[in-house]
């Protein structure tokens, strides 16, 4: 039974190899892809992904992963086609690296909680030869999520508050660190954005804190916005008045009718 665990899966995988080469050699559009060409449609279903999950829609989430899927043979087989790496050297690279970085169940370490994990996750990775554990995160990662990313690469050497009360102290420190900087006499714009960018950064170094991921957080924030907004447009119209000739009391009563309806 154990061995036919993983049968399906298997054959399924193979068609879908079978069918990337076949698009390959047959389909005009696939026929002319490259690595360059994908790259900007791999990130649109990394983000198509991501908001399926904040959405909850496990039939959308499995549609989604299809396609990153599919990105992934289609990136082993242009790597084929140079030489360079197919799927089988890819994947046993993966293998072998998940290995090394997983002692606790393939070697003899001993391991307490999760937090441990991801500590002996970045020693062997800098033992793997990177300079840096910074080195890690991508440069062309959004602010957000990179601050949040860098944060938490430097907690897994040690680089961190000891608790909350401390973070939250810096975010209040940043905070009146920004105000002084909008009362002086001689208003420095870049010393503002840096005060303010100080602000996100301790913001999100608190949010790993009371574990909330920023991005999510921030993101369902803009979706409840969007639908409050739009239940506003609607109504208003349907009262017959024009947003712009209403005052902010005026909006905020029909905002807090969008608030009720949730």
């Amino acid at each position: 039974m154990e061995e036919n665990k993983y049968k399906g899966a298997l054959e399924s995988f193979e068609k879908l190899l079978r069918i990337m080469d076949d698009l390959r050699e047959k389909c005009p559009w696939d026929k002319k892809q490259s690595f360059d060409s994908l790259r900007h449609l791999t990130i649109e279903e990394t983000y198509e992904l991501a908001e399926a999950i904040i959405e909850k829609d496990l039939d959308e989430i499995k549609k989604e992963v299809g396609d990153i899927l599919l990105h992934i043979v289609f990136y082993a087989k242009l790597g084929s086609e140079e030489k360079a790496f197919d799927m089988k050297t890819i994947i046993d690279s993966l293998n072998e690296k998940l290995i090394r970085r997983h002692p606790h169940i393939y070697g003899d370490v001993n391991v307490e909680n999760a937090e441990q994990v991801k500590e002996n996750w970045e020693q062997i990775k800098l033992q793997e030869g990177r300079k840096s554990v910074l080195s890690g995160v991508p440069s062309t990662l959004p602010a957000l999520v990179k601050a949040y990313r860098i944060q938490d690469k430097a907690r897994g050497v040690g680089f961190d508050w000891d608790n909350v009360s401390q973070v939250w102290e810096k975010v209040e420190e940043e905070i009146e660190e920004l105000k002084h900087e909008l009362n002086s006499e001689n208003r420095d714009i870049e010393k503002i954005e840096q005060e303010f960018g100080d602000i996100l950064f301790a913001l999100i170094n608190y949010s790993r804190f009371i574990d909330v991921n920023p991005e999510s957080a921030l993101e369902r924030t803009n979706k409840k916005f969007i639908k409050r907004f739009k239940y506003i447009e609607e109504k208003i119209t349907e009262d017959g008045k024009d947003m712009r000739d209403m005052n902010l009391e005026q909006l905020d009563v029909y905002w807090n009718k969008a608030k009720e309806l949730e």
